[in-house]
């Protein structure tokens, strides 16, 4: 192999890494958009657990005050 074909290959070979860094560089993008958006949909629904578990509590004490008269 001689110098100019050891040249092309090297060529090649950094455009493929150059590929695969940009490419790279959007999927880690994208994942920053979903992961943004799962944190968002957990704090809703965490939101919407202490709602219900507030609801529940103020069944049970209603249950407990029935069964006690």
């Amino acid at each position: 192999m001689n110098v100019d074909e050891r040249l092309d290959r090297l060529v090649e070979r950094h455009e493929a890494l150059t590929q695969s860094v940009e490419s790279l560089t959007r999927d880690i993008h994208d994942m920053r958009g979903f992961i943004n958006d799962v944190a968002q949909g957990t704090a809703r629904l965490l939101r919407i657990v202490e709602m219900h578990e507030h609801r529940i509590d103020n069944h049970e004490n209603r249950l407990d005050n029935l069964e006690s008269q």
